[in-house]
């Protein structure tokens, strides 16, 4: 490190120091760690010990820093910063500063119980929402698994906190698409309302942003910048327990932003009453807004899904593949894009075309299979034991209502439970063909959403296959 640099930098923090409180100074610009300087670039590099650091710096001190680099270095500097993004493991990544244009010397401030919000060196920046552009509505396949929720999640992206859906609870198995649908309504929300503050951030960052402000003693300067995002999206809040101490910092977080309107979307792989960190004041809070349920898609969404990611990547894959892997994946949206990936670079690579032959091959690798998965005959024996009727009766051509109702509730879970094809499944289930098959799943995905009774029904079976596995 080149003496002259460091000591230059030095009066750049000296510079700062005396138009902010010994606090604040103490809090944002002592732990940054000067690295080096670019002579030929102009460019000064420094770490930082977390990125809502970085963030916080670049939205109220953007102006109080590109004006002490200026003094200081007697050039046209730009601030570029580490950011320790992963303390255990050591990683970093580096971010340029957004400095501004026309600089002034700031006033000097009062030193005291001055909000950093209101210092006049400090203009508030957007920050980065951390979202992947690649997961918008147009890729988000509807089906009548998803419907509400991304129906829902449209209109909070053109009308954040002032709709009747805030908060925004989505709830589902892994692989459903929950990822994609937050990420979706953030996307959204900043092509309509550019200057809205969106963040998007995993229940398990938030934790470790927390933890780190709690051991450098900072928790009410990470607390004031969660305060200051208008729509804020949390994944995988599951994760939270056993942090006790995050939870409440968050119900903090939370009440503030509610109170201003401010949008808050929350996803969990299940309903908030099943979160056991839940207390019954969160819960009310959670409860106020819209609890939606993201099913896992069925086999139709799962074929139309592939059939668009097919289209956007330009793929062409014959429709007895599409239906084989579709009947694989089981529902995971995850899996339906990992074995198109896959099939992807298998043609690339060996120059081949995408058959029923590379699709199996690939499905074995890419899905996961359950060391003792379900059969029809499993499958068929506990429905009938359930219901009361035999085999033979099933596989009848009667059409008296319980022996349909029975049929129907067979080929649903088999197609829920078996990687076996309709085709293979309408066999297996009295001769049945394909569109039979696909009916009847059509048929008691309808009555599960109005019949409870007909849904426990189903549930006790369900609950009788895992006591057999």
């Amino acid at each position: 490190m080149h003496k002259a640099h460091l000591a230059l930098w030095d009066n750049c923090l000296q510079l700062i120091r005396r138009n902010v409180t010994e606090q604040i100074y103490k809090t944002w610009f002592e732990p940054i760690v000067f690295e080096s300087y670019d002579e030929q670039e102009n460019t000064v590099l420094v770490q930082v010990p977390s990125p809502y650091v970085y963030e916080y710096l670049e939205q109220y001190y953007v102006r109080l820093i590109a004006w002490a680099l200026t003094n200081s270095f007697k050039a046209n500097v730009r601030l570029k910063y580490r950011l320790m993004v992963d303390k255990e493991n050591r990683k970093t990544q580096d971010v340029e500063g957004d400095r501004p244009s026309d600089i002034e010397a700031p006033q000097p401030t009062t030193r005291g119980n001055k909000s950093p919000t209101v210092l006049d060196a400090a203009t508030p920046q957007d920050l980065s929402p951390q979202l992947d552009p690649k997961k918008t509505f147009e890729s988000f396949i509807e089906g009548d698994s998803n419907k509400l929720p991304r129906t829902v999640g449209i209109s909070i992206a053109g009308h954040p906190g002032k709709t009747t859906f805030n908060p925004f609870f989505v709830y589902g198995p892994s692989g459903c698409g929950k990822t994609h649908l937050i990420n979706a309504i953030g996307v959204e929300t900043k092509k309509q309302n550019p200057r809205l503050r969106v963040l998007y951030v995993s229940a398990r960052l938030f934790q470790v942003q927390f933890t780190d402000a709690s051991r450098q003693n900072t928790v009410n300067d990470f607390i004031n910048f969660y305060q200051t995002i208008d729509v804020l999206i949390i994944d995988d809040v599951q994760e939270w327990a056993t942090a006790e101490k995050t939870v409440a910092t968050f119900f903090y977080i939370f009440d503030h932003l509610f109170r201003l309107g401010k949008q808050i979307i929350l996803a969990s792989d299940r309903p908030p009453v099943d979160l056991d960190w839940l207390n019954d004041r969160m819960l009310t809070r959670f409860s106020c807004g819209l609890i939606a349920e993201l099913e896992k898609p069925n086999l139709q969404l799962c074929i139309d899904i592939l059939n668009s990611k097919c289209r956007r990547d330009g793929l062409k894959i014959p429709a007895d593949v599409i239906q084989f892997i579709a009947d694989s994946a089981n529902g995971s949206v995850r899996d339906l894009e990992g074995v198109i990936n896959s099939l992807m670079a298998y043609s690339i690579v060996y120059n081949s075309g995408i058959d029923m032959h590379l699709a199996e091959r690939v499905i074995k690798r890419a899905v996961k299979v359950d060391n003792h998965p379900l059969t029809i005959d499993d499958i068929l024996e506990k429905v009938c034991q359930h219901f009361g009727v035999t085999q033979q009766q099933v596989f009848s051509k009667s059409r008296k209502r319980e022996y349909v109702q029975v049929r129907q509730v067979s080929m649903y879970l088999a197609q829920k439970y078996t990687k076996m094809p309709a085709s293979r499944i309408g066999h297996l289930i009295g001769g049945r063909d394909h569109s039979t098959v696909l009916h009847s799943c059509s048929t008691v995905e309808q009555r599960l959403r109005v019949d409870k009774k007909f849904l426990d029904e189903l549930s006790s079976i369900e609950r009788s296959f895992k006591l057999k596995q």
